[in-house]
């Protein structure tokens, strides 16, 4: 298949793949289409050979995010999400907030407390969310809160288990206040120093995701936990994930923690048949 979201999804083949698998084809495809404006955007800035250049290409696009929203786009990816965008009402607002938050990363590679992470893993993942509810469906507006809940802990968890790649490029995203008060220092992350401090504080921050998750939960109204199960079965992925990691004792820095694609699919599987 030539379809380039298709080809996005493929080459992808994530936990926000197998997390959705199981939609029905209307429903997967508009995810697919969604995941594939997300995906390009970040490629945007990862292929860039400047900070210039990658922001540039930022302007660019989101140019191109208004051509769609005044059905006129030209991409082939934004010419496949147009009719999403369309059928399920997303905001224009998401798409931009996603594009501020990947534009933080070219010039932002500290964030001194938690308050300030906590907008960076809005756009990139709440936003995300708030896009794919839209595609599920709902009736109450709680599970806005939901999503925003969710794609928090999402992304936290992706940079506990990320501080070693993100040390190698001499990027830390764990708050510094946390850092700093465990003993820790950035010369410490950026060298993959574990130890005794560097455990305190990873479980700490754990500690924190877990709160975003048991938060997500409570807050999912009832009336919508049947349409939420792809969301659902992302965050058991990822809670597995943080799971995971306290089992290996925080040891983040020499290898990915990660779970194999049967696992995956098994979790996946079982939310969708129990939703």
């Amino acid at each position: 298949m030539n379809n380039p979201i298709y080809k996005i999804v493929r080459r992808a083949r994530s936990n926000f793949f197998w997390s959705f698998v199981f939609l029905d084809r209307e429903k997967r495809n508009a995810i697919f289409a969604a995941y594939a404006f997300a995906r390009h955007t970040d490629d945007l800035v990862d292929d860039a050979p400047s900070v210039d250049e990658a922001q540039e290409r930022l302007q660019s696009w989101r140019g191109e995010l208004d051509g769609m929203y005044e059905e006129n786009p030209t991409h082939e990816i934004t010419r496949g999400l147009l009719p999403v965008v369309q059928r399920f009402s997303i905001p224009k607002e998401y798409f931009d907030e996603l594009i501020h938050g990947v534009e933080m990363d070219l010039t932002i590679t500290r964030y001194r407390t938690f308050e300030d992470l906590e907008i960076y893993c809005y756009r990139v993942a709440s936003v995300i969310g708030l896009i794919c509810i839209e595609i599920f469906g709902y009736t109450n507006p709680m599970t806005r809160e939901y999503a925003i809940s969710l794609g928090k802990a999402l992304q936290l968890t992706n940079i506990l288990r990320d501080v070693g790649e993100d040390a190698d490029r001499e990027r830390i995203y764990l708050p510094l206040d946390d850092i700093e008060a465990h003993g820790c220092s950035e010369a410490s992350i950026l060298a993959k120093h574990s130890g005794p401090n560097f455990r305190a504080m990873m479980a700490g921050q754990c500690d924190r995701a877990r709160k975003f998750y048991s938060e997500a939960a409570r807050i999912l109204p009832k009336t919508d936990r049947s349409r939420m199960f792809p969301a659902e079965s992302m965050g058991r992925i990822y809670f597995a994930i943080l799971e995971k990691i306290e089992r290996k004792n925080y040891e983040v820095f020499e290898r990915r923690i990660t779970l194999s694609t049967p696992w995956k699919v098994m979790i996946a599987a079982k939310n969708w048949l129990f939703r």
